[in-house]
């Protein structure tokens, strides 16, 4: 029996906008992220070893050196100068690999996680933090999650809190009422670099440059509609991804689920999620979400998509007490 279960939630990009190119060669990114219910599950059990020892419930993840589990868990072993500690590690996978949904990025931060909780090091939350941004862009924000403005490569993290806006009509906690139909072509996949390449052929010349400019953009992103939406003060306004302009008129995929999702009775606003090709739309609630669902079945079955409701969530990745 594992000693430790942690729970590893997809994400969703409710904004992404792509603002410049930084020195270091990665994207300047303006974005909101929102955790959803949706997650893996990493099972931990000490050994006495120090052999790192990774399975899979889906035979074609790669279990070896490459995964991100793996790489968390040898980069914490550095952190603390400790080559002697190991771990078997087991994945149970429900997000949706190659799907822009992070579900790598918060396998990674549940191994940093749980391997501080299971091997006693006592690192603080910021010691994780400056694992994640080490492993990937978007492992700060699966370390900490629920729904956060993320700016740099993704790294910077601003939690929203509707209490930040004077006018909120409602508490933090009805943002959380929302639900998500996701759907996905098994058969499609997006190379993340070739999108953020793409971008930059077709928008570079309109990239920002000056550090002045990409805050300016912050803070119309902090003071925009979208917020305004997510705090219960107006409607959500269209959903923007500059990432899904480059991307749609390439994958078939993601255009023909993007045109069946815009059909949903009760949508409330339909976008890619990250470089995709993992595409969603939001709902009042679990049961517009399910009867969504159940309207576009027949398409969505036709069209090769599976599906799945979930919910957002105000939670990252957690320890699993009961599973535990």
């Amino acid at each position: 029996m594992a000693d430790l279960h942690v729970q590893a939630p997809a994400k969703i990009n409710l904004h992404l906008e792509v603002l410049g190119l930084r020195p270091d060669g990665f994207h300047e990114l303006a974005m909101v992220m929102q955790s959803l219910d949706l997650a893996d599950e990493l099972a931990l059990s000490a050994r006495t070893d120090g052999l790192l020892h990774l399975v899979c419930d889906q035979p074609a993840l790669p279990t070896d050196g490459s995964n991100l589990i793996l790489r968390a868990a040898e980069a914490l072993r550095r952190r603390v100068q400790r080559p002697e500690l190991g771990a078997d590690l087991a994945l149970v996978k429900r997000i949706p690999v190659g799907a822009g949904l992070a579900g790598g990025s918060s396998d990674a931060a549940a191994t940093l996680l749980g391997l501080n909780q299971l091997w006693d090091l006592a690192l603080t939350g910021d010691d994780l933090q400056a694992l994640a941004q080490e492993l990937g862009s978007d492992v700060p924000f699966c370390l900490a999650g629920g729904t956060q403005l993320c700016f740099g490569r993704g790294e910077r993290l601003e939690p929203f809190s509707s209490a930040d806006l004077p006018n909120s009509a409602v508490p933090n906690s009805a943002l959380f009422n929302w639900s998500v139909l996701l759907i996905k072509d098994p058969t499609a996949s997006v190379s993340t670099p070739w999108a953020y390449g793409r971008c930059r052929e077709l928008r570079g010349d309109f990239y920002l440059e000056r550090e002045l400019d990409f805050e300016e953009r912050r803070q119309s992103l902090r003071q925009g509609p979208l917020l305004a939406a997510l705090a219960g003060e107006r409607p959500l306004p269209p959903l923007r991804n500059d990432l899904q302009s480059v991307v749609e008129p390439e994958q078939a995929s993601v255009r023909q689920g993007l045109a069946l999702l815009r059909q949903a009775d009760g949508a409330l606003g339909v976008a890619m999620s990250g470089s995709g090709p993992s595409l969603f739309a939001l709902f009042a609630d679990p049961a517009a979400a399910e009867a969504a669902r159940a309207q576009l079945a027949g398409a969505l079955q036709a069209e090769g998509f599976e599906s799945w409701c979930c919910r957002c969530s105000s939670m990252g990745v957690r320890l699993d007490r009961d599973a535990a």
